[in-house]
Order: structure tokens, then C-alpha cells, then sequence
């Protein structure tokens, strides 16, 4: 048996044609409705942001703008293999209405979603609508040779394209107008539609610019991590040479002496057998506080949320640890929400007068999510010198975000979240 190859690549072609036409007539019918409604939504709420109304709807509005694009960047990939990857900024969902508006405001992606909106709402529109033209306009100029020309008729005759339609030759014509406009359909519909995926791409997608600001924010966050690194090793290196170090050559000489004074005063030696011994204790809970220090062993043994309660046992304020983790996270993320959580926490107990605190870890959306909450005078800021400026570069190394809600007579919250699986 022989196939026609002709006439199956020609039914495919069909098929794509058609499906093209119908694809974009059901972008343009529900895009040009959304991008007006949320490009004016968003000029609305920013523009009531001063007298505070915007601070609580903005977020909200611009959450649904980015699932709009969201939902065009997955037409894209799939019915026309372009591939748009969103570039959000991640922000805290606990954190309070004036960081989230703020937060999604100074996001670059935020402007080039509302940049998109007009765009989408006229070119967008008319490239995703052109191809259902080109498909079914050519369908009147055959009704109207087939008769329908005698119903359409007027005084001055009825205008199919550029062709004045009066009579049954006239009406010959638009069918052979319509014929031609078939023609080009077969070669432009699915370039049309390819082209209206492109222009989303062009305007949606990340630019040169970003980039190079997200290598800059890469490059800062690398020397961030570098430096860190490096005063971590000095300090690592100080506190064995002026801590264990110095006690063992203490307990070195001792033993010298006590050598030498075995047989000449063995009560002399006992005496420094003794301080020998006491030495060697302390040498040992330094090297175990120094160990500890590094990478606590409750944390590589038993994970973050036995880690932080061991942490929140030795505090001297009333903690209450409550960890909602359904697994392990890598061991660099979860040190560094460990270390992150404790700085925080001493900061808590140093400065903020609070006599409770409370840490919330839980896992969500791809985020690992610390929360510290305490009832004290308020006030922390984020700035040059504080422990949280630290934390917040430690966070930086892994995309991580702080957040702080600190109104004056309190109560502070701390968030912090990095991605993680």
C-alpha cells in the first residue's frame, strides 16, 4: 500500500493552520480584556498609594498581574516554543504591607510587566487576532460569490476588502480576492502567531541590563561570602591560638615540671597533676565551643529545628521553638539559616528588652522560611554595622531575603527565607 505524502503533509498543514487561527483568536479575545484591566487596576492602586490605600491593594493587584504574564509565558512555551522564564524577586509573604509594595515596586520585572500591559493590549492584540482574519475572512468572500451578495446589496453595493460588490461578476471578484487572502493565510497564520509569541518574549523577557545588575548582585554576594569566609578562618585561627593552643602548651610545661619534680616533691608534682588535669578540661570545652561555633554536631546529626531548639534551650529569655520542616535541606542552607536565626536571636536578647521569643521554621513554595518574633521596644533597622546588615549579606549568598517589621515600642519580627528544595 502507498501513502500520499502530499495530501497527509497538506491535511497536517491544514490542521496547524486551523489550530494557529483558533489559538490566537482565543489569545486576543481574553487578552485584550485582561491587559486593560490590569494595567488600569495597577495605575488606580499606585496611584492611592500616598493616602495609604495602595499600600494594601498594590500587592494584590500586582500578584495578579504576574500570574496574567505568568499564564502568557506558559501559552508561549507551549504552543509556540518560546520560552519567557519569569525574573521575580522573591519576597517574604509574611511580610507587612509596606515591605511587599515596596519590595514588588522596586522590582525591575514588576515595571516590565506593566511596560508589557499597552503592548499586549494593541500589537500583541492585533498579531495574536490576524491570523483568524486571514483564516475565515476569505469565508464571506465565498458566501458572497455562492449569493449571499444578493442579500448584502445595497444602494451604492457592499464593500468586501476593495471590491465593490453589486452584481454576480463583483461577486466572483471577492471570491477571488478571498482566494488570494487563503493563499497568504496558508504561509502567514502560524509566522503570525509566532511572531505575536516573540513580541511577548521581546518585552517580557530579561534584558542585558538585568542581567549585568544580577552579575553585579551576584559579584557583591560572592565578595560578600569570600570575606566572610576570611574573618570566619581569622577567628578561627585567633581563638585556638589565644584559647586551646596556649592551654595545651600550659599543660605541656606542666607536665615537664611534673616530670622533673617526681621524685624531688612528688606533693609539689600532685599539685600540678591536678592544675594539669583542670587545664586539659577547659582546653577541651573550648575546642567543643570552637567546633560549635563552626558547625554545630546537632545540627549535621539531628537538622535545623532540633539545631534551633538546642539554640533557643540556652538563651536566657523564654523561647518558644515551632518548626514545621518536612525534611532536610542542604547542608549549606541549613547553616546559614542556623547561624542567620542565632544572630538574630542574640540581637533579640541584647538589645530589645523582650522578656518572650518566639521562632517560627517552617518549608514553603520552594523557600525555607525562619520567622523571629519577640515582645520588645522595637526600633531594629536594617543598617551599616548591625548584626542584621550581616545577616542579610549572609542570606544574599544563597538569593536569600530579610525582612524586618520594627515599630517603635515593638513587637520586632525578623523574616528570613532562602530557596531551597
Amino acid at each position: 500500500m502507498t501513502i500520499d505524502t502530499k495530501s497527509v503533509n497538506g491535511r497536517t498543514k491544514g490542521r496547524g493552520i486551523g489550530l494557529a487561527a483558533m489559538r490566537g483568536l482565543g489569545i486576543a479575545l481574553v487578552s485584550l480584556p485582561g491587559a486593560v484591566l490590569c494595567f488600569t487596576l495597577s495605575l488606580v492602586s499606585m496611584a492611592l498609594i500616598p493616602i495609604g490605600i495602595g499600600l494594601v491593594t498594590t500587592p494584590y493587584v500586582l500578584t495578579g498581574v504576574r500570574a496574567f504574564a505568568d499564564w502568557r509565558r506558559v501559552l508561549a512555551a507551549e504552543w509556540g516554543g518560546v520560552r519567557i522564564p519569569p525574573a521575580y524577586r522573591p519576597l517574604p509573604r509574611s511580610a507587612n504591607p509596606w515591605t511587599r509594595t515596596f519590595g514588588m515596586l522596586r522590582d525591575p520585572a514588576t515595571w516590565r510587566d506593566l511596560r508589557w500591559l499597552p503592548v499586549d493590549m494593541t500589537a500583541g492584540f492585533l498579531t495574536a487576532l490576524l491570523p483568524a482574519v486571514l483564516l475565515f475572512y476569505p469565508l464571506e468572500g465565498f458566501a458572497i460569490a455562492a449569493g449571499l451578495w444578493r442579500v448584502l446589496d445595497g444602494t451604492d453595493g457592499y464593500w468586501y476588502g476593495f471590491v465593490r460588490v453589486h452584481d454576480q461578476t463583483s461577486a466572483l471578484g471577492a471570491a477571488a480576492l478571498g482566494l488570494v487572502i487563503l493563499f497568504f493565510a496558508h504561509f502567514l497564520t502560524p509566522r503570525l502567531l509566532d511572531a505575536h509569541f516573540r513580541l511577548t518574549r521581546a518585552v517580557l523577557g530579561s534584558n542585558q541590563r538585568e542581567l549585568a545588575e544580577r552579575v553585579r548582585v551576584l559579584t557583591e554576594t560572592r565578595r560578600d561570602a569570600v570575606d566572610a569566609s576570611a574573618a570566619e578562618l581569622r577567628r578561627i585561627e585567633r581563638d585556638l591560638h589565644d584559647g586551646a593552643q596556649a592551654r595545651l602548651v600550659a599543660v605541656g610545661m606542666d607536665l615537664g615540671t611534673i616530670e622533673a619534680l617526681l621524685d624531688k616533691d612528688p606533693a609539689k608534682a600532685k599539685e600540678l597533676i591536678a592544675q594539669a588535669r583542670t587545664s586539659s578540661v577547659e582546653a577541651l570545652a573550648e575546642l567543643r565551643e570552637l567546633v560549635r561555633g563552626i558547625h554545630p554536631p546537632v545540627l549535621a546529626e539531628r537538622g535545623l529545628g532540633d539545631a534551633v531548639r538546642a539554640l533557643a534551650l540556652r538563651l536566657p529569655v523564654a523561647t518558644e521553638v515551632n518548626v514545621d520542616l518536612p525534611g532536610r535541606a542542604e547542608a549549606p542552607v541549613e547553616s546559614a539559616a542556623y547561624f542567620a536565626v542565632s544572630e538574630v536571636l542574640t540581637n533579640a536578647v541584647k538589645h530589645s528588652g523582650a522578656d518572650r521569643i518566639w521562632v517560627d521554621l517552617h518549608h514553603t513554595d520552594g523557600h525555607l522560611r525562619a520567622t523571629v518574633t519577640d515582645n520588645g521596644k522595637g526600633g531594629a533597622v536594617i543598617g551599616a554595622g548591625s548584626g542584621l546588615a550581616g545577616v542579610e549579606r549572609r542570606l544574599g549568598t544563597f538569593d536569600g531575603v530579610l525582612a524586618v517589621s520594627s515599630p517603635a515600642g515593638g513587637p520586632t519580627m525578623v523574616t528570613m527565607e532562602i530557596p531551597c528544595a
